[in-house]
């Protein structure tokens, strides 16, 4: 693991006495310390961490030219892939249906709609919680009847941890800039009143990737991966007393 830790700008300088009313219980302030001014800062950390976990979206799509026609070719190929990503490693538990289509085609014949057949679809997004196994699961497959793959994304299975290391350097940016800030107006830093977390709830963006059949290659090949690394940010804003 390594650390990066990024500043941001002073957010504001404020000769004004602080508000405690807003402040947790921990925090309040002394009547000595309410007639403080107060000064805002705020910090921003990154946390590098190699993914451990990974989802993939894989789909089946089959063409009939009647709609029962169609379900069943997909129920059959759904449950071909579903099988052989299960045999791959991965529990029921991490196998979820996320999209089923069943939809007519048309031609235009002369201006005029004419029903070819249907195509139905079948979505379900997959959890690999042993990273080497996401090759061989997309391969696999793929090999067993899946026609797309996509939407792989990364994260960490102990992301707790990492955000609350980013929180914690976080808060150190942020007081070290108000150390500074009051250094620079020859005063010091009397406490720390208050402090708010800035979250984005960020969900791990899926990398772009698309796969049909055609391009998979040999039965069961495995898709060579590259996992790289992910980042967890956090965002805070410090006020803090000076004199």
């Amino acid at each position: 693991m390594r650390w990066i830790v990024r500043g941001v700008v002073l957010a504001l300088v404020a000769l004004i006495p602080a508000a405690p009313a807003f402040a947790q219980p921990a925090m309040m302030m002394t009547q000595a310390e309410s007639q403080l001014p107060v000064i805002v800062t705020t910090g921003e950390a990154v946390v590098q961490r190699a993914p451990d976990r990974a989802w993939v979206t894989i789909a089946a799509e089959t063409r009939a030219r009647t709609a029962e026609e169609a379900q069943r070719a997909n129920a059959d190929a759904m449950a071909s892939v579903n099988a052989k990503i299960k045999s791959s490693g991965v529990g029921d538990d991490a196998v979820q249906t996320i999209g089923y289509d069943l939809q007519p085609e048309f031609d235009f014949v002369n201006g005029r709609q004419a029903l070819r057949g249907y195509v139905a679809r079948n979505q379900v997004q997959v959890r690999v919680d042993t990273l080497t196994r996401l090759g061989d699961v997309i391969g696999a497959a793929v090999a067993s009847g899946a026609t797309s793959v996509s939407g792989v994304r990364f994260d960490v299975k102990d992301r707790e941890s990492a955000e609350r290391e980013a929180l914690r350097r976080a808060v150190a940016d942020a007081v070290a800039r108000a150390d500074a800030a009051a250094a620079g107006a020859r005063a010091t830093v009397a406490r720390v009143i208050r402090i708010e977390e800035q979250r984005d709830f960020v969900v791990p963006q899926p990398r772009p990737m698309m796969m049909s059949a055609r391009a998979a290659g040999p039965q069961d090949a495995s898709v060579p991966i590259e996992a790289g690394q992910i980042e967890i940010r956090s965002r805070v804003m410090v006020t803090s007393a000076i004199k």
